[in-house]
């Protein structure tokens, strides 16, 4: 194993110190709260932002809420790039709220916008409900681009967890034509395979913030039927083909269950002609871009995705895209 870095072990430590229940022991209504406790607790005061609206994306579903945050510093007339933000949570847990400080200093550091989305969670909502959320939220930004005040000649999908399953799926949609092709696709300690085969499920088993336990929880809310977990759009990973994707910003962590599948989807995308940045970070564990409040190098991931977010903008709607 890994050495860990001393913030990440002083997160460990306060964890078993809280002594809290795990979360795949409680029920999902009582899961989400102590989720959201544990974030607001674990992250610093927020980021302000030039602009933040609430706003809903139409689905045949009904409204999903969506909350826009533009960053300081440009002209409020100005058309921004936009990145479309998946939260994490295992399809289960996190919001907006969960995932506010993420947005907000991204959306500063790119000095562009940022849309949050509110998808539906499992198991209320299970498969393929949060996947048809975020494409329908992807669609109405580049639809309404210019009410928004978003170019959307350059828009980008992320996320980090399940979010950066919901991007990975999204930059699939965008290279079929089924959504706008986006410049960059950010897979932030991304599940990319709900078959669970992977070494992390035997690695990972106590001790991180996101345990097997805690994974097959998740997996067996959002996606119940064993059969549709090797469908592309649970398992990005199992798609027939990556190539023509957007190209992709992939992090992985050395203590996270999710490390392999992750690193290894990285590796597909490159031998499938996908343009990748991969950034692995051996000393860290899952879930660390909302405990920034103790672990440092939070700030740090996220300087150097806005730097990624703000080199692929600039190449322009052609030149972001992955050749097909």
């Amino acid at each position: 194993m890994p050495a860990l870095h001393p913030d990440v072990q002083a997160l460990l430590v306060m964890l078993r110190a809280a002594d809290a229940q795990p979360l795949e022991s409680l029920p999902p209504e009582a899961a989400r709260r102590s989720y959201l406790a544990g974030r607001r607790a674990l992250q610093p005061p927020p980021d302000e932002v030039a602009q933040i609206r609430d706003l809903a994306a139409p689905s045949p579903a009904g409204p999903v809420p969506l909350r826009l945050y533009r960053g300081e510093g440009p002209a409020p007339e100005d058309r921004l790039p936009c990145l479309v933000y998946l939260h994490g949570g295992g399809w289960v847990l996190g919001n907006i709220d969960s995932h506010d400080w993420v947005c907000r200093r991204l959306a500063n550091l790119t000095r562009a916008c940022v849309i949050s989305v509110d998808y539906r969670l499992a198991p209320e909502h299970p498969f393929p409900a949060a996947v048809e959320d975020a494409a329908a939220a992807l669609a109405f930004v580049a639809e309404r681009a210019e009410g928004l005040g978003v170019d959307e000649t350059r828009l980008a999908v992320g996320g980090d967890s399940a979010g950066g399953n919901l991007a990975a799926v999204l930059a699939l949609m965008g290279r079929d034509g089924t959504l706008p092709q986006t410049a960059l696709q950010v897979l932030l300690y991304p599940a990319v395979d709900l078959t669970q085969t992977s070494e992390g499920y035997e690695r990972i088993v106590a001790g991180q913030p996101l345990t097997a336990s805690t994974m097959r929880y998740f997996v067996d809310h959002y996606v119940p039927q064993a059969r549709d977990r090797t469908d592309w759009r649970a398992s990005p990973a199992r798609a027939a083909s990556l190539a023509g994707t957007a190209p992709a910003l992939v992090l992985t962590c050395g203590h996270d269950l999710l490390c392999e599948e992750a690193r290894a989807y990285a590796h597909r995308l490159e031998r499938e002609g996908v343009p990748v940045t991969a950034l692995h970070l051996s000393d860290q564990t899952h879930g660390i871009l909302t405990m920034s409040r103790l672990v440092r190098t939070s700030a740090t991931i996220l300087s150097f995705v806005a730097e990624n977010l703000r080199e692929r903008w600039s190449l322009g709607a052609e030149g972001g895209r992955g050749g097909r």
